[in-house]
């Protein structure tokens, strides 16, 4: 008996239902039974519900002659799992939704039917926000009962598992295949509900795709008032629930329809209303050309507030046009105005733990007589160090001030409508050293960069004057894809001097904020975003990966997100274990790294950045030949491995467990990592920059600062002591795994 089976009728949805199987199963909980229902479909659902069948014991699929609308009923009669799961075939399940469920159904005690979150996504997969969303908040005792939060009575059954027995047992006589019916009544039949406020389902309602049938809407209310007339007990309750929800709904579906069906559809709404309308239950007032049937009032006010809405829409776009005139207008009169010599303006992606951020604060250490301002949106106003000016871009300031700045320092693309003047000096601190293909080199890989508009890209870089890297890899590279006029700095990366000033007080300090316990071992997970890929997949089982290591080894898990417009509410991170810390939200990559004992990634640029730390890298490389063709590459790492490398999970874990991450064999090739890509990394880059741009110095000037070989750094070290157990014969730098005497094995 599966823990759950998740239903899915499937009709003309072909373009969709390989997506939502999938999301099935290809659950980390993987105990489930699907059971697709081909309901007549005229398009090739019921083929692909066999292809699944034919390679997956857990799919089975369920074929009616015709389009009868009894999907989920069929389904239903040979459902064998503890609990119910309806998707449409348009819907996919989130990552480790069924873990999630599963997990909360055992907190409050298998309640009857428990309800979760839900996003809906428009046709081009961006979230649509609910205008009134149901109150999921985990607080208070649970189970409850139906009647302590009337609010979930507007979820539909796509939001909800249902204990199969209580289904047998009191829902039986319900019909499945009447969306109001099945939701209202097996919430009124429920005594015990709980809720799980984190999204679980993807709602799609792609163009062309039909909505619910709700032909048959009044006799569903009909049936929903018969019940609730079986229960006195709760009618009191939910009479009046039911009559306004009723009500609203009548009101969204009368707005939908073609003018020549509302006379007839509000003299039924009335009909209805009538029937259902108790003594004391109280309607809004907006309702009541609704309950009366009155069309012509109900069109003439829906006219009227079509016609403000309408107003208001042009008003706020002619006061945006105003307002960017004006600015505009005052940019070009800043222009006019000399230049300020002693003003930088700074701005960045990540904070004041970036290069930029790290130069502002070098700025004002060695040229105390300029004054720095930083361009922050208000919702990143907590990433500005403290100290410079703040400017909220699109402002009069704003304007003022990258029309008048002598210094524009960014890690990131200034504003596009900027019109560098003669005089100023545009400074790209850049964005790491390139694994990935960059600028020129994106022309033949458009999967790698969609969106990329590479024209506007060139005309920013005709806008520098000084870009700056930290090895010869990364200047021969950035030249070459990145033509322009500019100069390049090989002075090291500003962002990695903290790596070289911190203390071990201030590690102390970030591992304390994080939450990692003193002695632990703390190994941060930075996988590569995969651009060609529009949802990022779990490359590790993070919780298995902790498992099998023990207690001593906590994991920072820094996961990316799906791209902008698909990004959700939810968290990325499943946290089951305390040792799973989620540091997806932190602003600083580089407390993390400080914080951290040892690094695990892919591909993420990061890897050269954290040999400056002189702390263990290691890689995870599973699809390094799917990475390389779609994205691009400029070096294997294979060939200059940081550390040791991992071909897939156990590969991994076995490094761990054996020791070789740290032993002499990772520090001897991460020496040569270090000595090749962080030449300049001794904790002065910002220091030479400055001194060159601002004040005019060079190498050969009295008082420069002299690059540190690396073999003579002392960067801060790691806060956990590394012993190391028992190290096997194989040689891990090269990809091999083995496990040593005694390795770990797996109980998950």
């Amino acid at each position: 008996m599966p823990r759950f089976t998740v239903i899915v009728p499937a009709y003309q949805v072909q373009a969709y239902l390989h997506e939502c199987l999938e999301s099935v199963l290809s659950q980390s909980y993987a105990d489930v039974e699907v059971i697709g229902v081909d309901d007549g479909s005229p398009d090739a659902c019921g083929e692909i519900l066999d292809d699944f069948a034919a390679r997956d014991p857990r799919v089975r699929a369920v074929r009616l002659p015709q389009h009868t609308g009894r999907a989920r009923a069929a389904a239903l009669e040979r459902a064998t799992g503890d609990y119910v799961l309806f998707l449409d075939g348009t819907d996919t399940l989130t990552p480790h939704a069924l873990r999630t469920i599963a997990d909360r159904l055992k907190e409050t005690g298998e309640p009857d039917l428990l309800v979760h979150g839900r996003a809906r996504l428009d046709r081009t997969g961006t979230p649509v926000p609910e205008p009134s969303p149901p109150d999921l908040g985990e607080h208070g005792p649970v189970p409850f009962a139906p009647a302590d939060r009337p609010g979930l009575l507007t979820t539909p059954a796509r939001s909800r598992a249902y204990r199969r027995e209580f289904l047998d047992r009191r829902a039986a006589h319900l019909p499945a295949d009447q969306p109001y019916v099945w939701s209202y009544g097996t919430l009124l039949a429920a005594e015990q509900l709980a809720t799980l406020d984190q999204i679980c389902v993807h709602e799609r309602r792609p163009h062309g795709t039909a909505s619910p049938d709700e032909t048959n809407i009044f006799d569903q209310y009909d049936q929903i008032f018969a019940l609730l007339e079986q229960r006195p007990g709760l009618a009191a309750t939910w009479h009046p629930v039911l009559y306004r929800r009723m009500l609203d709904h009548l009101a969204a579906r009368s707005a939908r329809l073609p003018r020549r069906a509302h006379a007839d559809f509000l003299r039924r709404t009335r009909d209805c209303c009538r029937r259902h309308r108790a003594t004391g239950v109280r309607a809004a007032l907006r309702h009541t050309p609704l309950r009366l049937g009155m069309h012509r009032t109900l069109r003439a006010l829906r006219l009227i507030t079509t016609g403000a809405r309408r107003t208001a829409r042009l008003t706020a776009r002619l006061s945006r046009a105003l307002r960017t005139g004006a600015l505009r207008l005052h940019y070009g009169l800043q222009r006019r105005l000399p230049l300020r010599e002693d003003r930088a303006v700074f701005t960045a992606r990540a904070g004041h733990g970036s290069g930029p951020g790290v130069l502002e604060a070098a700025f004002r250490a060695l040229a105390p007589h300029l004054r720095t301002a930083w361009i922050a949106r208000p919702e990143q106003q907590h990433t500005v160090p403290p100290g410079p000016r703040r400017l909220v871009p699109d402002t009069a300031a704003y304007w003022s001030a990258l029309a008048r700045s002598k210094y524009l320092i960014t890690d990131t693309d200034l504003d596009h409508r900027l019109i560098k003047r003669s005089g100023q000096i545009v400074v790209q601190t850049g964005r790491g050293t390139p694994l990935g293909h960059l600028g020129l080199d994106l022309l033949d890989r458009p999967a790698a960069a969609p969106g990329t508009d590479l024209g506007r890209l060139l005309r920013a870089v005709d806008q520098w004057d000084y870009v700056l890297s930290g090895n010869r890899h990364t200047t021969l590279t950035c030249e070459r894809v990145l033509p322009g006029r500019y100069r390049t700095l090989e002075y090291g990366r500003p962002g990695n001097d903290v790596f070289q000033r911190a203390t071990s007080a201030d590690v102390a300090r970030l591992r304390e904020s994080l939450g990692v316990p003193a002695g632990a071992v703390a190994l941060l997970y930075v996988p590569a975003h995969r651009d060609y890929r529009r949802t990022q997949p779990a490359r590790l089982d993070l919780e298995r990966v902790l498992r099998r290591l023990g207690p001593r080894f906590v994991l920072l898990a820094r996961t990316p997100h799906t791209r902008p417009g698909d990004r959700l509410p939810e968290r990325s991170i499943e946290r089951s274990i305390e040792r799973l810390i989620d540091v997806g939200d932190h602003a600083n990559i580089r407390s993390l790294c400080l914080a951290s004992d040892a690094l695990i990634t892919d591909y993420a640029p990061l890897m050269f950045d954290y040999a400056g730390l002189d702390r263990p890298i290691v890689l995870h490389m599973d699809d390094w030949a799917a990475y390389d063709a779609a994205r691009g590459t400029y070096l294997d790492p294979r060939a200059c491995p940081p550390g040791a490398i991992a071909r897939d999970e156990d590969g991994l874990i076995d490094i761990f467990a054996s020791g070789h991450w740290c032993g002499s064999r990772s520090a001897q090739v991460r020496a040569a990592f270090r000595a090749r890509f962080c030449p300049h990394d001794d904790g002065r880059a910002a220091e030479r920059v400055v001194r060159h741009v601002v004040l005019g110095q060079t190498g050969e000037t009295a008082g420069w600062p002299v690059v540190v070989p690396p073999q003579d750094r002392h960067p801060v070290p790691a806060a956990a002591s590394l012993v190391r157990p028992p190290q096997a014969t194989v040689d891990h730098t090269k990809g091999t795994r083995t496990a040593p005497p005694g390795a770990a094995n797996d109980h998950h």
